[in-house]
């Protein structure tokens, strides 16, 4: 059985008709939008994974194939970014949220690359490679934690 409901539609002042069927009122507005969200995580992603990209190949120029220096360079670097942009804008300078979703959903989940480095700690672990990935798994955790420490404390001292 179907229920039609009698709705007052309108603000009660100008606009006081009645309206017939089941209504749920929606009003756009590009300020509370969910796209615009998104817009911004996705420009932010954009920019994160040109610069992923860009050290990948500024680190694989200079420094050996024998292990992976540019995802522990870029997981260093985007830990440091996460770690001063998120005490910085919480503690010290109060932003627009749309920043942190540009900045550390969508620049640093694109830039830093754990996926990567996950997938090279198993090459390491199935080619038996047991120093390299011992190595690996230390050094990616603790200069990661590091440089979260370090840029906390470096967006406290600004």
């Amino acid at each position: 059985m179907y229920f039609v409901r009698l709705l007052k539609v309108g603000d009660g002042v100008r606009h006081n008709r009645l309206f017939f069927g089941l209504m749920t009122p929606t009003i756009f507005s590009w300020e509370n939008s969910i796209v615009r969200d998104y817009i911004w995580i996705s420009i932010g992603a954009l920019a994160g994974a040109n610069l992923r990209y860009a050290v990948s190949r500024f680190t694989a120029r200079f420094l050996s194939a024998d292990f992976p220096y540019a995802t522990l360079a870029i997981n260093v670097t985007g830990s440091l970014m996460v770690g001063f942009f998120l005490i910085r804008t919480t503690e010290r300078v109060f932003v627009d949220p749309r920043w942190r979703l540009f900045v550390a959903i969508g620049f640093c989940g694109s830039y830093t690359t754990f996926s990567s480095y996950a997938f090279e700690t198993f090459a390491y672990f199935e080619q038996g490679h047991w120093a390299l990935m011992a190595a690996n798994i230390l050094s990616n955790n603790l200069l990661c934690l590091l440089a979260v420490l370090a840029g906390a404390a470096i967006a406290r001292a600004v």
